[in-house]
């Protein structure tokens, strides 16, 4: 775990302009915090993407050994310190902490992002529980991992039982894994899943209620900033809630095949 004062800086700014397009943010702009809540602007951190060709992911029974090297606790977070994570509150979009959760709620056709301020993170086991209040077909929320100003990869879930992967790059999305249906993943409120990432070096491995989905391979992002996010893809508002954070050491090196003779 390492701390950066400027990712600090930085993610407090990004968050507290929760309305402006996230391709209108840099690392350049600074503005004070405001009591003054921004405009009521729909945000568009994350244009819609194309529809994909759906695969599906089967539901195991058992999780194989697909998370090595698990070590000690970095650390874990009840969300009961206001000061660890970046907050607004608008009448578009609001991320709050309260009574031990951290809620995310954005109305039609808006996106909202909230990162713990103080850690970095490279090689990591992360598991945190979502709680999901409002949310309806093609909405989506998730986590953001190895995020260092507007570049980030981030977990989807949909709110219609899929998941993805993309990589954001100065705001220019690329997805690495296509809309995939999981039974994992809760169809609609009431629900809730545990959303756990593995990652060493380039290797990402995602899981869902303890059991392995799939792996991405993809080396753009060393490390970063750790945080969570929902999005409003229709005319309905969506409200996630995220509690109980514990993250972990990594201790792996990836076997690498023999050379035959």
């Amino acid at each position: 775990m390492r701390r950066s004062l400027t990712a600090f800086l930085f993610w407090g700014c990004l968050l507290l302009n929760a309305c402006l397009p996230i391709e209108a943010i840099s690392a350049t702009e600074t503005p004070l915090p405001s009591d003054t809540p921004p405009p009521t602007q729909t945000i568009v951190w994350f244009p819609p993407s194309p529809t994909s060709t759906l695969n599906a992911i089967p539901t195991y029974t058992a999780t194989p050994e697909m998370s090595p090297g698990i070590g000690s606790q970095i650390f874990k977070d009840n969300f009961t310190d206001k000061k660890l994570w970046v907050t607004v509150t608008s009448e578009q979009a609001s991320a709050t902490v309260t009574d031990k959760h951290l809620t995310l709620a954005v109305e039609s056709g808006v996106s909202i992002a909230s990162l713990r301020r103080d850690v970095t993170l490279g090689d990591f086991y992360a598991e945190i529980t979502a709680h999901i209040g409002l949310c309806r077909s093609a909405d989506t929320y998730g986590l953001l991992i190895r995020a260092n100003a507007n570049s980030f990869y981030r977990f989807l879930l949909s709110c219609n039982g899929l998941i993805s992967v993309e990589r954001v790059k100065s705001g220019e999305r690329l997805p690495i894994f296509e809309p995939t249906a999981s039974g994992d993943v809760p169809v609609g409120p009431p629900g809730q899943v545990q959303i756990g990432i593995w990652a060493v070096g380039g290797e990402m491995r995602f899981f869902l209620n303890g059991r392995f989905q799939f792996t991405v391979v993809e080396r753009t992002f060393p490390s970063g900033a750790f945080g969570v996010f929902v999005q409003s893809r229709g005319d309905t508002p969506v409200t996630i809630t995220f509690s109980d954070l514990t993250v972990y050491d990594v201790n792996y090196i990836p076997l690498t095949n023999t050379p035959s003779p």
